[in-house]
């Protein structure tokens, strides 16, 4: 099969967003137990409720978001933020990590196949998020970001033992 030059763009951007999701799910199960329950910095979430926290926007963007991608209607606004983490965050300091991890693993998973099943064509249309319009590779570009930051205050953790 031949692509032209934005079908590669587009396979490109898919591809670094998928291997980014595959990467999340295997750094959040090699967290060690000794690091679980460590804050990430002084006054700050523990890892447990960082990572606990991902899976209740993951089911967001999952259920809410991406069955309307398509629909040329305007995404629904997102939930409050600090109330969803706040009872994600609690959720993590009831459970245990193996809970929280298979949380997390089971919505990534379903999040990623959802994603790769998103045709390359539909990556550079426009999205409208309230007053907000993106195409779909920026908007899960924010997420990956999102990630990112995050795996990196974990990272610093490990790096300040």
């Amino acid at each position: 099969m031949k692509y032209g030059w934005s079908e590669v763009k587009h396979m490109n951007e898919r591809e670094a967003i998928l291997a980014h999701h595959r990467k999340a799910i295997e750094f959040v199960k090699n967290i060690s137990k000794n690091q679980w329950r460590t804050r990430i910095e002084e006054g700050k979430w523990t890892v447990a409720e960082v990572i606990g926290h991902l899976p209740a926007w993951d089911e967001f963007v999952l259920k809410k978001r991406i069955p309307l991608l398509f629909f040329h209607v305007p995404l629904p606004k997102g939930p409050e933020a600090g109330k969803l983490n706040e009872a994600s965050a609690k959720l993590a300091r009831e459970q245990s990590q193996r809970e929280t991890t298979a949380q997390f693993v089971d919505i990534r998973t379903q999040l990623y196949e959802a994603i790769r099943n998103i045709p390359l064509h539909r990556w550079q249309e426009s999205l409208t998020i309230g007053s907000s319009t993106l195409t779909l590779a920026d908007y899960l570009q924010g997420l990956k970001e999102h990630d990112e930051h995050h795996f990196s205050q974990i990272k610093a953790l490990y790096e300040r033992e």
